[in-house]
């Protein structure tokens, strides 16, 4: 399977800083890909070249096979966005302001409200987006995105300000355009939401790609192989696992019925990014 976004040694820079750091990086067709890292790690300059807004300063992007640069007006329509901030006409309706949308990207009018009607703002669509919450206000963002049914969509922190159902609604979405034979590209710091739904996640640290796997894989990965072990009388003691002796003599306790309780020492997502963009380590 050919990719369909492939970037060759991006780099991007603002003046004599470099945010993003020869950052070579595939999405296959139909993933959800998660895209991690702290404040000033890479990911929005990388979202800003993919969306158009920045060159690299060096690189290539492709996109279904076409060049970002040279073949920019044929890859737009191609893409959705959902940016980290809203940009509404307040004045608007949540109707009006999907219809104005649905004109520049020529889409049939019946098209805004099925999208209304899928993240549940159909109760809401005439109402001025001013006086929609931080939720509505995200999911019509996620709207205005799907009007012309793109086959990328690029999205920003997409559950930000979302309480629990609204973003499990995101989240049966995403999976549903995926299954569909959709791209889905998200960044976001919600650790939970990237085991949930992402099929893989990459890491960046000061712009540089640290990580690369599933989540699963991830983990197994950075797993300590180490056991705390309570013994019957109450001593404890630690096993460390890549160790034949250790492992010896905890297979012994074992058989003698001397051991109380035992639990391995794993690492959930949340140990594993911290300990890969951790200064030194990146």
């Amino acid at each position: 399977m050919l990719p369909i976004v492939r970037l060759e040694s991006v780099v991007v820079t603002y003046g004599s800083c470099i945010a993003v750091d020869r950052l070579d990086l595939e999405l296959n067709p139909g993933e959800l890909f998660g895209l991690l890292g702290p404040s000033g790690a890479g990911k929005s300059s990388t979202l800003r070249v993919l969306i158009g807004q920045r060159r690299p300063a060096s690189g290539r992007v492709t996109v279904a096979g076409l060049d970002l640069v040279r073949d920019w007006d044929r890859i737009k329509p191609q893409f959705g966005y959902v940016p980290d901030r809203e940009n509404h006409f307040d004045e608007f309706s949540g109707r009006r302001n999907l219809e104005l949308f649905a004109d520049l990207y020529r889409v049939a009018r019946n098209r805004v409200a099925e999208c209304l009607d899928l993240v549940e703002l159909s109760e809401a669509r005439d109402q001025p987006a001013r006086v929609y919450s931080l939720g509505m206000r995200r999911k019509l963002l996620l709207a205005r995105a799907l009007l012309h049914k793109p086959r990328l969509l690029y999205l920003d922190e997409p559950t930000a300000n979302l309480d629990v159902h609204s973003a499990a609604v995101v989240h049966r979405i995403l999976r549903a355009l995926v299954a569909e034979g959709t791209t889905v590209l998200l960044t976001t710091h919600n650790m939970q939401e990237v085991e949930e739904v992402c099929d893989r996640i990459g890491i960046l640290c000061s712009g540089r790609l640290v990580a690369l796997d599933t989540p699963l894989a991830l983990r197994r990965h950075h797993v300590e192989h180490r056991a705390d072990v309570v013994l019957r009388g109450g001593e404890h003691a630690v096993f460390d696992l890549a160790q034949e002796q250790d492992r010896a003599l905890l297979a012994r306790h074992v058989a003698a019925g001397e051991v109380a309780s035992i639990q391995t020492r794993e690492y959930g997502l949340q140990q594993v990014y911290r300990k890969l963009t951790t200064k030194p380590s990146c």
